[in-house]
């Protein structure tokens, strides 16, 4: 009796082990699979185009990421190039995203539900960090200079701040997902249309309504292009 039971442990054990290793993006099973955006069949991800139709422009955007781009009221701008931009990124699970922060810009805290990050400062000074997950909440700092790398765990709050109040900074960041996806926490919360009600933040954050009614009422404004 005990064996058999060892072996239903050990079966249930080994059937998680392919759900895990698909828990992000799936590996292709093809040399690239890219998007056929005439097909109305929704999947999760995207149908691929006949290889025969595909060619070079599938996979290549003019993206001008070495110009430096407008910021916003929050002092960043990121210009993401995912699977909507090139076609090709299909199921290699992996983008690329330029970072401009103006002086005293940030990139506000936020989340990526699908990917990990890996951030190479390419101009100037930032710092950084992430918060762990409940109960800990760590909090993981690092200033990074030119030429300096971090990485942001996948799902984990995290931002990055410009120090300097005189230049801006740049990064270049790789993200493992063709569609990484961002939650901006203070967008989500107090921006989230319709709105969370007051009395459910006013407890949450333990303070009086009119506080949150105050921040639902701002503008908050998205800094991914």
């Amino acid at each position: 009796m005990a064996s058999s039971f060892s072996f239903l442990v050990l079966a249930a054990l080994l059937a998680l082990v392919p759900w895990q290793a698909i828990a992000s993006d799936p590996s292709p099973l093809q040399d690239f699979c890219v998007v056929d955006k005439k097909s109305p069949v929704f999947v999760n991800g995207f149908v691929c185009k006949n290889p025969k139709d595909v060619n070079a422009d599938d996979f290549f955007k003019e993206a001008n990421l070495d110009k430096p781009r407008v910021t916003n009221k929050v002092g960043s701008n990121v210009t993401l190039i995912n699977v909507m931009q090139i076609a090709g990124l299909n199921t290699l699970g992996i983008s690329l995203a330029r970072i401009d922060y103006a002086p005293l810009g940030q990139n506000p805290p936020h989340t990526h539900p699908r990917a990990t990050e890996i951030l190479t400062v390419l101009e100037g000074t930032l710092y950084v960090g992430f918060v762990t997950s409940n109960p800990e909440n760590n909090f993981l700092s690092k200033v990074l200079n030119k030429g300096d790398v971090f990485v942001f765990p996948v799902g984990l709050i995290h931002f990055q701040f410009n120090p300097n109040p005189h230049k801006p900074a740049v990064a270049i960041a790789a993200l493992s997902s063709q569609n990484p996806g961002a939650i901006t926490i203070a967008n989500a919360v107090f921006g989230s249309k319709p709105p969370i009600s007051d009395d459910v933040l006013a407890k949450a954050f333990q303070v009086e309504k009119k506080t949150i009614d105050w921040l639902q009422a701002q503008f908050w404004e998205n800094n991914h292009y």
